[in-house]
């Protein structure tokens, strides 16, 4: 498979990603607690996802390293936001647990790629 076929893919996989993340966040609690920290988790989830659009429309290796950083730290404040959902117990970890998976198996991908670029710039 060559490079712009797993772009490709990863792009899908990430919107995915994405959407499951805004069904886990119409699932919350209706508390204020939930509330606030569920919007920050719908925020960085989503954002991870379109920030990796856009760093495959990079113009430059610089431009890449750039934008896939972004990623990688959305990826990682999604992780954070999970979290911090499950040790306040506003969820349950056996209901999040596949997505909570998933953001770690994109944030070793986005963090592998981040430093692939850095290293071959």
């Amino acid at each position: 498979m060559n490079t712009l076929n797993q772009a490709k893919q990863l792009q899908d996989r990430a919107k995915k990603f994405a959407v499951r993340v805004i069904k886990a966040f119409a699932r919350l609690p209706k508390d204020e607690a939930a509330r606030i920290i569920g919007r920050q988790f719908l925020r960085s989830g989503t954002s991870l996802a379109a920030n990796y659009r856009s760093a495959c429309w990079a113009r430059s290796a610089a431009d890449f390293i750039s934008k896939i950083s972004v990623v990688t730290e959305e990826a990682d404040e999604t992780l954070f936001w999970f979290e911090l959902l499950v040790e306040a117990e506003l969820v349950d970890m056996k209901l999040i647990d596949p997505l909570m998976k998933e953001c770690e198996e994109l944030l070793k991908i986005f963090a592998a790629s981040l430093t692939s670029a850095k290293r071959n710039r």
